[in-house]
Order: structure tokens, then C-alpha cells, then sequence
């Protein structure tokens, strides 16, 4: 990428790094409105940044003024490589940074372009963590993953981009997604509607995952001829699902026995991806879920992966992460 590092030179602890931008109209979407995404960088990694004309400087701490370097260059690889960034994409990058543990990662996935992508007809999809790495590593390689872990660290989102991508290359015949229909103890006979109304609620966030890879349209047609089918876990029962990508959502509502239903649906050339939180079941107390009693007798078996997420990757906004991080250590 079209880059330079000019200068580093310490202070005792404290640094002053320049970096120098070769495509200066790339500066203004790299800053952001009113200098926004310096300023979110600045914050988060206690540093202060000035730019003249396509020098940036960058004075804190060494490590933390080295660390915003390889943000802002990330981000402005990612600009030159035509994608689009946003506050979200800063604080994720931000994250990935911030992160002794990931040292690695920078290098592999932040200044260079990612080893794993997920294209789709509407975007291509980074990792945006290590684990969100391994994860998508693991959907383009294995035939059966639990992703398990909290809200809003791309568990379901990535699983069906995956799938859409390999419905679109021909990898599978149907994309099939599924969700129990328990949410915090209500119940579907007190939802007006037929059938299908009463469920869409609960299937809501699949529709929107889907609407936001492929164009409505598509999603429409598709859904019509059977190539796309979203249903509650109730009718997968007495199924074989061949040539299909199918997700289990939520799956931490299951019981054990709608789990081991669900998992012996897989069949020929198919994948499968069960995604949910095992901190986090609706079930009734006292019921055992499903997610937990799967985990307990499958771990270790061969070409059967799992992907373990914390709040350390939550890639929605800051605040949850630490709303996720305070649940946890209260033992939620």
C-alpha cells in the first residue's frame, strides 16, 4: 500500500512518530468529518495527532503512538483498497490495536490486506478481531462450527455471509437459517397473526443479515424458489438437509433434545454453524440448554470446530463491550 514511515523518535518513554500519505485525497475520508476519526484515535489511545498537508505526526506514549500509527495506516489501506470506513471500522481497528495479544494481527490484517475475506454481492467482509480471523477461517474449511460467545461480536453476521457467498459460487444448492422461538420467556400463542406472523419476529435479525448481502430483490426471489428458507428449529424436525448451508441461531435456546435433533439434520456436502452465547439462555429456569449440554459431549471431535468470542471482540459500539464485560464479571 502507498505509505512511509518517516520518523520515530523517542523520547525516553514517550515518542514522536511521523508517517507521510502518498494520496492526499485520501486524507479526508481517513480523518473524517471534523477530524473525527483522529479524534476518536487520539481518545482511545491517549496520543495527539497533527497533520500537515500529507504528514501526520503523532506524539505519546511509544507504544501508544505506535500503535495509532498502525491504525492510521490501516485505515488508510483500506481506504485505498476502495473500501469505505466508518466509526465502526475506526474503533474495531482501534481495538485490534490496542491489544498486546494481537501484535501478529496488525501486521497480517491491519497494514496489509487481509489473509480471509468474505465476498458477497452487496460487500466484501474483513475480520475485524483474531478470533473473527479464525472464525472465517474456520467457515471456508469446515462442515460443523459453534461459534459461541456474546452479542455483537459477528457470530451470526459473518455465518451468513458465508453462506451467501457459497450460494452465489454454486458451493451449495439452498441457504437455510433457523432460529428457536423462545425470547425472554414470551410466548408465540400470545402474538397476533397466522403462523408466520407470529415467528418473523423472532426471525428478524436473519432477514436482516440476508438484506444487508444481498439486494432485496434477490432476497425475494430466492426466498420464493426455495433456495433461501428461514424457519423456526420446530420444522427442521424428520429432515436430511444435503447441499445446504444451514445456521442455528440463538442456540443457547435449545433443549438438549431439540439440539441433537437439529444436529443430525446435517447432511451430504453440507455445512453447519451453531452460534450462540452459553452465558445467556431465555429457557425456563431450570431447564438445561442445549448450546451447554452440545459443547459438554462434542468438544474434540475431528473437522467439528470451536470458535470461542469474548467482549475483547465485540465489534458493535464500545459501550457494549463494556456492558458485556460488567455482565461477566457479575457472573451473568
Amino acid at each position: 500500500m502507498a505509505r512511509r514511515d518517516l520518523a520515530a523518535v523517542p523520547a525516553g518513554e514517550r515518542a514522536r512518530l511521523e508517517v507521510e500519505f502518498d494520496q492526499p485525497y485520501l486524507l479526508g475520508p481517513l480523518f473524517g468529518d471534523y477530524d473525527r476519526h483522529l479524534i476518536a484515535i487520539e481518545q482511545r489511545l491517549s496520543v495527539h495527532i497533527s497533520a500537515r498537508g500529507n504528514r501526520v505526526q503523532i506524539e505519546g506514549e511509544a507504544d501508544s503512538a505506535s500503535r495509532a500509527r498502525d491504525v492510521l495506516i490501516g485505515l488508510y489501506n483500506r481506504l485505498d483498497q476502495g473500501h469505505d470506513i466508518d466509526a465502526q471500522a475506526v474503533e474495531s481497528v482501534i481495538g485490534m490495536a490496542a491489544q498486546p495479544s494481537l501484535d501478529g494481527i496488525i501486521d497480517d490484517e491491519v497494514t496489509s490486506p487481509p489473509r480471509v475475506m468474505i465476498r458477497t454481492r452487496k460487500k466484501t467482509i474483513v475480520p475485524r478481531s483474531s478470533v473473527q480471523t479464525t472464525y472465517m477461517e474456520a467457515l471456508a474449511r469446515d462442515e460443523m462450527i459453534f461459534a459461541l460467545g456474546p452479542a455483537g461480536t459477528g457470530k451470526t453476521y459473518l455465518a451468513v455471509a458465508q453462506a451467501v457467498s457459497q450460494l452465489i459460487s454454486g458451493s451449495v444448492d439452498r441457504l437455510i437459517l433457523s432460529r428457536p422461538a423462545v425470547e425472554a420467556g414470551e410466548r408465540l400463542g400470545f402474538l397476533p397473526g397466522d403462523m408466520k406472523e407470529k415467528v418473523d419476529p423472532y426471525l428478524r435479525p436473519l432477514y436482516d443479515a440476508l438484506y444487508d448481502m444481498l439486494p432485496a430483490e434477490q432476497v425475494e426471489r430466492r426466498i420464493i424458489s426455495g433456495e433461501i428458507e428461514i424457519a423456526p428449529l420446530a420444522f427442521m424436525r424428520g429432515r436430511t438437509l444435503n447441499d445446504a448451508f444451514i445456521i442455528l441461531d440463538e442456540a443457547q435456546n435449545t433443549t438438549p433434545m431439540q439440539m441433537k435433533m437439529f444436529l443430525t439434520r446435517f447432511g451430504m456436502r453440507s455445512r453447519m454453524v451453531i452460534c450462540g452465547d452459553p452465558h445467556q439462555s431465555d429457557l425456563p429456569t431450570g431447564t438445561q440448554s442445549g448450546l451447554n449440554d452440545a459443547i459438554g459431549k462434542l468438544e474434540g471431535i475431528a473437522k467439528l470446530s470451536m470458535i470461542r468470542f469474548t467482549s475483547a471482540d465485540v465489534v458493535r459500539h464500545p459501550l457494549v463491550g463494556k456492558i458485556v464485560e460488567a455482565y461477566e464479571g457479575k457472573g451473568a
